[in-house]
């Protein structure tokens, strides 16, 4: 019975720490932009997408997790200058793939490298996910933490998978309308991103 109750408790502290990091990763989310920005490229080059997106989103979090505290406070960095910066990469991006289209220019094939920015970072480790892996390893220890983590990144490896998928059968016009609706959309988040910061420092 000890170890049923046991049992129990660690499920539900996995739960806790796992739940916050879902939302703050958002890998349904980001899967629309991975799609959007991956449309032209061949199946190879998506799997390399693929491969570069999660392993540089271990490789930040997993490394933040150990020494992020350490670092920004040697190099007197806070998450508000993390999230105003992360803002006005993804701003820019938005910005370049609407102003592209409303000009009529044909839009630029991206390389595998954007695996690594913007997805890698800062969409999937992006100031949600790291100040949400701080919070919830001062609650729940070390191991909880990472254990949530990597069951994140092993989430967002299958949803995109799927994408991957849906990209086959949406065609060509369904991606690029896809890609326009999304690019609107990161516009706000980055918008919301860089309020955030700003707030952060007028407190």
């Amino acid at each position: 019975m000890d170890m049923d109750n046991g049992s129990i408790e660690i499920l539900k502290t996995f739960a806790l720490a796992f739940l916050p990091l879902f939302v703050a990763m958002e890998p349904v989310g980001i899967m629309p932009v991975y799609l959007s920005m991956t449309r032209q490229m061949a199946p190879h080059e998506r799997s390399t997408v693929l491969f570069y997106s999660v392993l540089t989103a271990a490789a930040i979090t997993i490394a933040f997790l150990v020494v992020g505290k350490a670092v920004f406070f040697v190099l007197g960095i806070t998450i508000k200058d993390f999230q105003i910066a992360g803002g006005l990469i993804l701003l820019s991006i938005a910005i370049s793939d609407i102003v592209q289209t409303a000009r009529g220019i044909p839009d630029i094939i991206p390389t595998t490298g954007i695996g690594i920015v913007p997805i890698g970072t800062p969409m999937i480790a992006g100031p949600a996910a790291l100040t949400t892996l701080l919070m919830i390893s001062d609650l729940y220890g070390f191991t909880v933490t990472l254990a949530a983590l990597v069951t994140n990144l092993i989430i967002i490896w299958f949803v995109f998978i799927w994408a991957d998928t849906v990209v086959r059968y949406t065609g060509e016009s369904g991606a690029r309308g896809i890609s326009k609706v999304v690019s609107l959309l990161l516009a706000a988040i980055a918008v919301m991103m860089i309020r955030k910061g700003i707030e952060g420092f007028l407190r």
